[in-house]
């Protein structure tokens, strides 16, 4: 864990002591920690999709939602009573993503309640952890998944467009909405140092295009990626990789973060450095690839500059970047793409 984040985790380690001689931890057995905000930081204001939250006291039992959202209040020190349940990229099937596992351990704590949201919110399962607050500031939330939830605890909803919150808006309406805005700012700063030092070990990839795709293997006929509004895309423009033109044409005027066009389209993709694409990283899925006689037609597939994600393990997961898989797995991503370049 870098040293800024382990400082971080300490600080509030030791507010939950006093706090805790003061009887201000949570239930015992609940799952959770307490809160090392100051009660002085509320009433607290967030805006979002659905309008605002407000937030009238400090939260101490903190529920999450969708992905990534939990990995707030752990970077900060704090456990959740209840988080989503990892169903996708998780490496032991336990239900919680490696780095995730890593920094509980840190904390000395236990598992807290996850939430199985493979077929949706579980509303019941979310209302039983008893929560003063849910937070899913990344989320895909729908107003009437917002209005129930609302109905168990105050919400921080998404910002603006669904599935589009970057990891730095992420940790500021989340940190915020448990008071610690100041902390936030500053696992902000940690994190874009991380980045800057794993990035400047590839200079190759400053200039690159990267288009992170979906093909499906059992039909080349339409080539699905996410636009600049996904995270995934969003985060290397962030950086300063160019977007593909046609990213850059098919972002503008949509509020979807992912679309289709089809293989006939072929000239389109011209200037894609690298297709970043979900798959089996053992099978020969680039050489069929390079074997249809439309997508042969992209230089970069041509070239067999495609780099695979294994699909439904870590570093998959820890492409869409969130504020503690950063640290664990934003080395190995880069040099993934790096080496397609080759």
């Amino acid at each position: 864990m870098p040293c800024t984040r382990t400082a971080l985790a300490l600080a509030a380690a030791a507010a939950l002591l006093l706090t805790g001689c003061a009887g201000g931890t949570a239930d015992a057995g609940s799952g959770g920690s307490a809160n090392p905000a100051s009660d002085d930081a509320f009433p607290v204001t967030i805006e979002h999709a659905y309008g605002e939250t407000i937030i009238e006291t400090k939260p101490e039992r903190i529920a999450t939602v969708a992905w990534a959202n939990h990995e707030v209040p752990l970077a900060l020190g704090v456990v959740p009573v209840g988080m989503s349940k990892a169903t996708w990229g998780d490496d032991d099937d336990n239900g919680v993503l490696p780095w995730v596992e890593d920094q509980l351990a840190e904390l000395g704590a236990e598992t807290p309640v996850l939430f199985d949201e493979t077929d949706g919110i579980d509303f019941d399962a979310v209302n039983d952890t008893n929560p003063d607050i849910i937070l899913a500031a990344y989320s895909g939330l729908t107003q009437e998944e917002y209005d129930t939830l609302s109905k168990i605890a105050p919400v921080v909803a998404f910002p603006d467009v669904a599935w589009g919150t970057s990891y730095e808006d992420t940790i500021r309406l989340n940190s915020k909405a448990i008071g610690l805005e100041a902390e936030g700012d500053a696992l902000i700063e940690e994190l874009h140092g991380e980045v800057e030092a794993a990035l400047a070990d590839f200079p190759e990839l400053a200039d690159s295009s990267v288009l992170f795709s979906f093909i499906d293997p059992t039909d080349f006929s339409q080539v699905g990626f996410y636009t600049s509004l996904d995270t995934r895309p969003g985060f290397l423009e962030s950086l300063g990789l160019p977007a593909p033109t046609i990213v850059a044409e098919e972002s503008d005027g949509t509020d979807q973060f992912y679309v289709s066009v089809s293989s006939e389209e072929a000239d389109r993709f011209d200037d894609v450095d690298v297709f970043v694409t979900y798959g089996d990283a053992g099978s020969d899925f680039v050489a069929q690839l390079r074997a249809d006689p439309l997508l042969a037609q992209i230089p970069a597939i041509a070239a067999g500059r495609v780099a695979v994600l294994e699909n439904s393990t870590p570093l998959a997961a820890s492409a869409n970047p969130s504020p503690l898989s950063i640290g664990w797995g934003v080395h190995d991503y880069f040099a993934l793409l790096a080496g397609a370049l080759d």
